[in-house]
């Protein structure tokens, strides 16, 4: 478990007090940590407070019996975006973190038998040559459109802060024109015919919470960015960057609390003016940052200030995401056959995102991501054994299911398919098991309806009509995290963090 409540002493001479700007940040997930390391190069000082005992909000660490779990993302596709944070720091993240890059990125297992090497262009060509010799051109056709729609939403659109309607307008004619009031699945649809492919080119909107047959065209970028960056593992796990940002943040003098839940947003002369905790403490501050779920963060934190646009009602109408249900186990022994990423595609595809999504029922059949990081890393579980992952995507809490008695029937259900497919006597070699389903998004990480990625990424729930990353509500409030633009994913948590050097002041303006 990631824990830090005091930091160590700095290297260099305290500031006097209130020589520089104070901030605090809600929440020690990626968004909080990279944005108190941003904040911390520009002047403030910082104190994040985390309500959990460990750090990294869905990015925690679990410890069990000898193995080691990362509890949420477990793809890092923008290292670039890491590698910033570390140079704001002064430091260089190869120093703290080797990334192992993968190849393939994953193994995409199809119900009728069609394995795919997801990985690199030129692999992909080989394989889809002897599966859908006719969709070659159509593919390196996708691949030209989304490469031109990286470079739009995500180098010129991901980091702007779309404070202004004014900045939505000056977007919209690129949006129409790279295809942003089409869905990812219609897009790729248009390139390639054959149904494994365009499954395999249309699921990643799942991996922020997406439907892909509605989730803007824009999110084929990510099909981009995987090409251009690659897909990577940080030894040690994806806990090992929440430390290392940690270690950036306290190394620089900055405090990081944990089992500290806000209670309130405390509000003076009509600007944020700190935060109060459960358990009384207060903690004054010039800028308040929210790494807390957006819904939380006005209905909850800011319950008795008077709200102008995301009100109660808003909140309670707004689109929340898909939810997931995780396994994490581990086995007494190895399955090598098995690699680091595997995407276990059910019979259905279309029917079954409609199911979760709008149908909002806990279906039959299931598809499945299963991540085993032991392939890469055997720190993570003890010799001879094998450390698992397996996540479902689920309806949220706005369906009628009880996960009390559902989750371990369903879990069942799952190590029956494994056993079946990838894992054979899986049941008789679990050495260590544990269950997240939509009641810990709901209960631990205070997620609206369970939701694992905040809001549904819709168009008109996207951008501008996201929650902003400068409060519409309340000066000197700040939102970073999945729920604020640009969204969910560790890139686009990461890039809501960027977007604070464009809309926070530096600190000596504060203090001038």
């Amino acid at each position: 478990m990631l824990t830090q409540t005091q930091p160590p002493p700095s290297r260099q001479a305290p500031d006097p007090p209130d020589a520089r700007g104070r901030a605090v940040i809600l929440g020690a997930g990626f968004g909080g940590l990279a944005a108190a390391v941003r904040l911390q190069a520009r002047g403030y000082r910082v104190t994040v407070l985390e309500r959990q005992a460990g750090l990294g909000g869905r990015a925690m660490v679990h410890e069990l019996d000898g193995f080691r779990f990362d509890a949420g993302p477990t793809i890092i596709t923008a290292p670039f975006l890491l590698e910033e944070l570390w140079t704001l720091a002064g430091k260089r993240l190869s120093d703290h973190v080797a990334l192992r890059v993968l190849d393939p990125f994953y193994t995409l297992s199809f119900a009728d038998g069609l394995k795919l090497s997801a990985g690199s262009a030129d692999s992909m060509r080989a394989q889809i040559a002897r599966f859908a010799p006719g969709d070659l051109a159509g593919y390196d056709r996708f691949l030209d459109r989304a490469r031109a729609i990286y470079e739009i939403g995500f180098e010129q659109l991901a980091d702007q802060p779309f404070s202004s309607i004014m900045d939505m307008a000056r977007i919209a004619p690129h949006l129409v024109r790279l295809g942003g009031l089409t869905s990812v699945h219609d897009l790729i649809a248009t390139y390639v015919k054959d149904p494994r492919l365009q499954m395999a080119l249309s699921f990643h909107p799942l991996f922020i919470g997406g439907d892909p047959f509605r989730a803007s065209a824009l999110y084929a970028l990510i099909v981009h960015l995987e090409q251009s960056f690659g897909v990577h593992y940080p030894m040690g796990g994806v806990g090992a960057l929440v430390q290392g940002l940690a270690d950036l943040i306290t190394g620089a003098g900055g405090e990081i609390h944990t089992d500290a839940e806000a209670a309130e947003i405390l509000v003076r002369d009509g600007r944020a003016a700190g935060v109060r905790l459960t358990d009384g403490r207060s903690f004054d501050a010039d800028v308040v940052v929210s790494n807390v779920d957006a819904a939380q963060t006005y209905g909850r934190l800011l319950r008795t200030h008077r709200r102008a646009r995301w009100t109660d009602g808003r909140l309670r109408r707004a689109r929340q995401s898909m939810s997931v249900f995780v396994w994490y186990f581990g086995t007494r022994k190895r399955y090598d056959h098995v690699g680091h990423h595997t995407i276990l595609f059910g019979p259905r595809y279309r029917g079954l995102i409609e199911d979760i999504f709008r149908r909002r029922v806990l279906a039959d059949d299931m598809s499945l991501y299963l991540h085993r990081p032991s392939a890469t890393d055997p720190t993570c579980a003890p010799p001879g054994c094998d450390a698992f992952y397996v996540l479902s995507p689920v309806p949220n809490l706005a369906a009628d299911i009880d996960w009390t008695l559902e989750a371990e029937p369903y879990r069942r259900r799952i190590a029956a398919r494994l056993s079946q497919t990838l894992l054979p006597d899986l049941e008789s070699n679990i050495a260590a098991s544990r269950l997240l389903t939509p009641l810990g998004f709901r209960d631990d990480l205070l997620s609206a309806q369970g939701a694992a990625f905040g809001f549904e990424p819709l168009l008109t729930q996207s951008a501008w009509f996201r929650p902003h990353n400068r409060s519409e509500e309340l000066d000197g409030l700040y939102l970073v995290g999945a729920g604020a633009h640009p969204g969910a994913g560790v890139p686009g948590v990461l890039s809501s963090a960027r977007i604070l050097d464009r809309v926070v002041p530096h600190a000596h303006a504060l203090v001038s």
